[in-house]
Order: C-alpha cells, then structure tokens, then sequence
C-alpha cells in the first residue's frame, strides 16, 4: 500500500444488493477497512475509480492501490482503474457509462482478469485469483457464493473443511438478509457454547454434541459474516478468538465430570493423567504454534503438504469430537476421553518434532517458506 492512499470513487449504477447491502455501501466499507478516502466525486486524480457493475474480492482494492496507472478489466470492461490524471479518468467512465470495453487509447496498463491475473495473499502465503464478476440479479447468489469461500481459505480441520460450509453459507446469507452483526452470532454462539458445556457435566452427552454443533458452526458463521459483510472488528476478532482459545479445556473437564452420571467414571489415577494430557497438551501444543508464528510469521500448519494434512486432524476441538462422538455411539464416552488423551500427546509430539524441523532446517541454511506460495 501507498502512504498516500488514493480515494476509491464508485461509477455507475447499481441497485443489486449483495449480503444484504447495495454495490455502494459495499464499496463504502471496504474504503473504511483499508483507511482510504471514498466517494469524492470532485477528487483529482490521482485515485482508484470501481465500476458498481461489478463485485470482487476486497483484495484487489490494496492491491491496485499500490499500483498507478493500471487497471482490471474483465470482458474489455474496466473494473477497477488506478488513474493519475483526469484523462485516464475521463476514458475510464467513459467505458462505464457506455457499459463498453476500455479504449485502447486510454493511457492505463492493462491486466485482464481471463489472463489469470494472480495476487499475493500475505495472509496465507500464497498466491491467488480472487473472485471478480458482473454484478445484477441473475449473479448474485454465484457472488455470494464465490465471496464466502473467498472469504477465508486457510488451512483447517476436516469438519470445518468438509462437514458444514454449506450449512454456513445458508445461515450466513440469513444473518446478512436480516442485519444481524457477527458479534451478535458470536453470542449466541456462545450461549449454546455454555449449554453444552452444562450438557456434559451431567453426562447428557448427545445433547451436549447437538448443542456443541450448534456453536461449531456458528463460529464458522461469525467470522464468515464479518468478512463477507465487511463489518470485521477488534473486538469481534478478540471476542470470537478468545472464546475459541479458552472454552475447549472447559469442555473436557466437564465430559470428565459427566461420566459419574452416565454410569462410567474412571479411576482417580486414570483420571488425572487422562486430564493432565488433554489439558497440558492443549496448552503447550498452542504455545508451539505461537513459537513458530513468532519465528517464522506464518502458521505451523502451512510450512510443509505435511502439515497442512495433519492439520485436519491434529488434537484440537473439532477432531477431538468426532473421536468422543464415535466412543459414545458405542456407549464408550470415558474410552474417548482417554483415547483424545493419547491422541493430543500424539499431536503434542508431532508439533514438537515440526518445530525443531525448522529450527534445525534454518540453522543450515534454510529458509522456512510455506508450500501453498
């Protein structure tokens, strides 16, 4: 990004609504996310003119921003220009009241997004193609679809990856269509959160997956809404993090508590080792992860195909349910208790063992560098 930031100037017109909000307040909130000026119809250029017949990835607005004097078109058309003069300006909103290709005339370099035009994701350290397409009535469930799994797409655990993006797209539309916030889902989230917990000290085990399932995928809902809606915040981020981060040792308490009720407690002994695992595991596992993000800025999980795969499955929640859901179909929940015991010491150990890979592998030299780039 520039230290001067151009003003992002919407031409055209467009009614369509995407996630509950027209072309124009989009584009409003993704100015506001970035810092930059909006909407200064009398600006001079320099500035960043976005033709409202069209939606992308907020991602290409930085981009461009730090790019003078190009643009991106799709079908001829221009969508995003970052014009210095008013010549460049005049040719661009030319090409969009006229709804006409860009003339070639027009001063700007060209990059056509059918050519495959590709930008760094810092986050995620990789390169990528964000989603850009016309915007009217007839695209608008394709938009949002493309804006949601556009909207985060890091490495993750198999439940999240495969079980419900879907359910989540649907009641992330619905927040959006009735102007729920994602905080407001992040506390109703963490309602059902605190039920189940409740659920599992008593032993009722099926309502408490059922209840936690609940909370599973509103947390994907939450943070989905917040990008896809722009409404991403502080608070939010420390609100939806921080419940992830701490609710999890709670959980595994309480299952522990419960088997006096359901029938099937375990010996003191094999208790305390069972919890002083998943506990003890839990917390240094995240420490590692924190060392190696701190040493390596970029998360464990993205060095290596390896990691990413483990990642699906390594002892956090959601795999950890799966493991305790299977043991209690079988009437078993204090052998899935013991058996996420042993699985997060197996995590444990993996981590451990990638990050003394990389400590040793950039102490000879080498650079740790995530395969997705």
């Amino acid at each position: 990004m520039p230290d001067i930031l151009p003003a992002l100037i919407p031409i055209g017109e467009n009614e369509t609504r995407i996630w509950g909000m027209d072309n124009h307040e989009r584009l409003r909130r993704i100015a506001k996310a970035r810092g930059m000026p909006f909407d200064r119809a009398a600006a001079s250029a320099p500035a960043l003119l976005v033709d409202q017949g069209f939606v992308f990835d907020p991602s290409w607005i930085p981009y461009f921003a730090g790019r003078p004097g190009e643009v991106l078109t799709l079908g001829g058309k221009a969508v995003i220009a970052h014009v210095r003069d008013d010549g460049e300006a005049a040719a661009v909103r030319a090409s969009a009241a006229a709804k006409a290709p860009l003339a070639a005339d027009s001063g700007l370099d060209t990059i056509a997004y059918e050519d495959g035009a590709t930008i760094a994701n810092e986050a995620l350290r990789k390169r990528e193609q964000p989603f850009v397409m016309p915007l009217d009535p007839t695209t608008v469930r394709a938009a949002e679809r493309a804006s949601y799994f556009g909207a985060y797409k890091g490495v993750t655990d198999l439940l999240t990856k495969y079980l419900w993006p879907e359910w989540a797209l649907v009641l992330t539309r619905f927040a959006a269509r009735i102007g729920m916030s994602p905080n407001m889902v992040t506390s109703i989230g963490a309602l059902f959160c605190v039920l189940a917990t409740i659920a599992f000290w008593y032993g009722h085990y099926f309502t408490g997956m059922a209840l936690g399932l609940v909370f599973m995928v509103l947390d994907t809902v939450d943070g989905k809404l917040a990008r896809c809606t722009i409404t991403s915040s502080k608070w939010g981020d420390v609100f939806d993090h921080g419940l992830d981060l701490v609710h999890p040792p709670f959980w595994w308490v309480a299952w522990a508590v419960g088997l006096h009720a359901y029938g099937r407690p375990l010996e003191y002994s094999t208790l305390a080792w069972v919890l002083g695992a998943i506990l003890g595991g839990y917390v240094v596992q995240r420490l590692i992860e924190g060392a190696f993000l701190q040493l390596y800025h970029m998360h464990i999980h993205v060095w290596r195909p390896f990691d990413s795969q483990f990642r699906l499955i390594t002892a956090r929640r959601n795999p950890n349910m799966v493991i305790l859901f299977v043991a209690t179909l079988i009437g078993q929940p204090d052998v899935g208790l013991i058996a996420v015991a042993w699985w997060t010491v197996i995590s444990l150990v993996v981590h451990a063992a990638q990050l003394v890979q990389a400590m040793t592998f950039t102490a000879r030299g080498g650079k740790v560098r995530s395969w997705l780039e």
